[in-house]
């Protein structure tokens, strides 16, 4: 695991279900600290959660990239999950609600997008995934998509 010094911005393994504990608390630590409210925190860390342990279940393990961001005056964290895994077959399906490929409810991708501002995908089969969600804080005015 690797921090900066602002307590904010690391690079998490995750590896194991001890690496998603990790995960949650630093998700936490690091929105609390950026002064987002403990409705917004959970929002995050439930976003963050689902999306680790997919990277984990179905990515065979990979990395966290957390950062805070600013744009046109609003700050956010910015959160990327990464893995090298079997990629994602059919995107669209994979964001569905109800859809599952496990055992799980079928609420892990479409249920983070519904919990952040900001949702991108990257993921072909044999490549592996890339998803980074970005939260922004509340009350500022939000950013606008750049192009």
């Amino acid at each position: 695991m690797k921090r900066t010094a602002d307590g904010i911005s690391a690079s998490l393994p995750i590896h194991s279900d001890l690496d998603l504990v990790w995960v949650r608390q630093h998700v936490r630590q690091a929105a609390a600290q950026l002064g987002f409210g403990l409705v917004e925190q959970t929002k995050l860390v439930t976003a963050a959660s689902e999306l680790a342990r997919n990277t984990l279940v179905h990515g065979g393990g990979g990395l966290l990239e957390c950062a805070p961001v600013s744009r046109g005056g609003a700050r956010g964290l910015r959160l990327t999950f990464g893995d090298e895994g079997p990629g994602i077959t059919d995107l669209d399906q994979a964001l569905r609600d109800g859809y599952t490929s496990g055992e799980g409810l079928g609420m892990g991708l479409g249920g983070a997008r519904r919990l952040v501002h900001e949702f991108a995908i990257d993921s072909r089969p044999g490549t592996g995934t890339t998803v980074t969600v970005t939260s922004w804080m509340p009350g500022a005015p939000r950013p606008r998509e750049e192009r």
